[in-house]
């Protein structure tokens, strides 16, 4: 009678134990693991801004190809409105023309030209080089935007109006989340009444509180000129910062439907003449100023955006410009917006797609939850709108972290929690390699024929559990019984010590106190300087 062989003991606590420890089966092997667990190179960490998207496409190639011949009808029969007369000099210098209506007509020929023509590959700098994004193909990376006009307080849920302190506050946070690639100014400095002081400040707070590249807004020519100085003081003179311009232009240069925005077109125009990329941005609301058809939404959009192109092509052939299509959705019950809805994120998804089917530089905007505090309702819909819009391969992600009520609270204790949750997205991007070593065919059969018939310890595991696997900072993995002993805590007890940690802790230095007198010098800043260092 044949004896069965039981095979190989399943691992029990002593085996996890043994992993855990990284204790060693062979001499050396403690030194291994210790190397293992050290930082690891940013081009082989599990996830890292940049990966590839673009495996989630909501739009068939047919509806693309529909989408973009609507697109294009829409350019040359209905036009644009509203242009300034240095719009209609550019525009018709490279073959547009006005209507009776005075609407900017543009032929599909000029599209065309400009498509041909227009910049790919760009790159968005920081500061810091280790910051800098190479926009091109489905890289995907993940920011902030804004802007909000309160901050929200988890303790009591109230709402504030937020100032320019809790600017620079938020962009410091944002300086040292891995996974919150730039930063777009979030909130809006209410207690600035003057413009000047806002538009100003607003730049100044951002660029002083992060060295990641920095996405900034201006409501008029003269504050964007202004503001020109802070750039140049900081980047060594303009010869520099043309060289490596950080901040790019959020612009609104169009009011939907099909019109466009005299101010935001004249600080457009700035903006390429002193080379800082632009993000061409269409927020139109479905079923208020965007039809309420989803697919038409995009079609608007899409032709708001190909006409800001040709505008910055007329300007300047190959300007930076970064194809901004941000239609935004209404609950048609109320006409309020619904930035966490399921068909928000369609919508963003669709637009990241056409971005690639043009294969330009291209943003939208995610994770704009309704709810109004970070709880159950955020959580589900941060995460599938910002899932869907990186996973459709759109290289930049607005708003994806920190926004509330629909753009109309910042948390930064939600920074915190959406820091970890775009960790997982980014692992998803990343996908599953499938190599000759990933398939593991060695390992198994050393494991099940020679080894201990498990994989705890095994060389592959330890060289792996940081290559291959990102762990959350703050979300919790303890079992019922370690939680329990741990005194039960819960993610925004967690998400709020963190904070705390940063804000009493990490104050930015890429800017010398030296260059920082010259700019207080040169423009108004608002911003006490004493709040920006760490108390003695």
């Amino acid at each position: 009678m044949s004896v069965m062989n039981p095979g190989p003991e399943k691992p029990g606590a002593e085996a996890v134990a043994v992993f855990k420890a990284g204790r060693r089966r062979s001499g050396g092997r403690e030194a291994r693991v210790a190397l293992r667990a050290a930082p690891l190179q940013e081009d082989i960490q599990p996830v890292r801004g940049g990966l590839n998207g673009g495996r989630y496409q909501p739009l068939s190639a047919s509806d693309v190809e529909r989408i973009h011949e609507a697109a294009l009808t829409a350019l040359e029969t209905i036009g644009m409105g509203d242009p300034l007369p240095s719009t209609i000099e550019a525009m018709t210098a490279v073959g547009c023309w006005v209507s009776e209506q005075g609407r900017v007509m543009i032929p599909r020929a000029v599209v065309e030209d400009t498509l041909a023509k227009a910049a790919r590959n760009i790159t968005l700098y920081g500061q810091d080089p280790k910051h800098d994004m190479e926009v091109s193909g489905q890289k995907t990376y993940f920011g902030t935007a804004g802007a909000a006009v309160n901050m929200v307080n988890v303790d009591s849920g109230d709402y504030r109006e937020s100032t320019v302190q809790d600017l620079y506050d938020i962009a410091r946070v944002v300086d040292v989340m891995d996974n919150i690639h730039f930063f777009q100014a979030s909130v809006v400095c209410c207690d600035l009444a003057d413009p000047r002081d806002m538009d100003v400040n607003t730049a100044y707070a951002s660029v002083l509180g992060t060295s990641k590249h920095v996405g900034s807004r201006w409501f008029q020519l003269a504050h964007f000129e202004e503001s020109m100085k802070i750039f140049h003081e900081i980047a060594g003179g303009e010869a520099a910062w043309r060289a490596r311009p950080f901040v790019s232009m959020s612009n609104c240069f169009v009011v939907p439907p099909m019109k466009f925005a005299p101010d935001a077109c004249l600080c457009l125009e700035a903006a390429v003449a002193h080379g800082m990329p632009v993000l061409l941005l269409s927020a139109g609301q479905a079923g208020a100023t965007a039809p309420a058809a989803l697919a038409g939404a995009v079609v608007q959009a899409v032709a708001e955006v190909l006409a800001g192109l040709v505008y910055v092509n007329a300007l300047k052939p190959g300007a930076p410009a970064i194809f901004g299509t941000w239609p935004f959705v209404s609950d048609l019950r109320t006409g309020a917006m619904s930035g966490g809805s399921g068909e928000q994120a369609l919508l963003m998804a669709a637009c990241g797609q056409m971005a690639r089917f043009y294969d330009l530089p291209g943003g939208v905007a995610a994770g704009m939850t309704d709810a109004k505090l970070p709880d159950a309702q955020s959580g589900y819909e941060k995460s599938y709108t910002d899932a869907l819009a990186g996973h459709s391969g759109a290289n930049l992600v607005y708003e994806s972290a920190g926004m509330h009520a629909s753009l109309l609270g910042f948390c930064k204790e939600s920074l915190i929690i959406d820091n970890d949750m775009l960790g997982a997205i980014l692992r998803t991007i990343r996908g599953i390699e499938v190599t000759d070593d990933s398939l593991s065919l060695e390992t198994i059969r050393e494991v099940c024929l020679a080894g201990p018939g498990h994989y705890l310890g095994h060389d592959q595991t330890l060289h792996l559990m940081q290559r291959e696997y990102a762990y959350p900072v703050i979300g919790d993995r303890t079992s019922p019984k370690e939680w329990e002993e741990l005194k039960r805590p819960n993610l925004l007890d967690q998400a709020k010590a963190r904070l705390a940690e940063i804000e009493a802790n990490y104050f930015p230095t890429h800017v010398s106190a030296q260059t920082d007198a010259r700019i207080r010098a040169l423009v108004p800043v608002n911003l006490p300087r004493e709040k920006m260092y760490k108390p003695a």
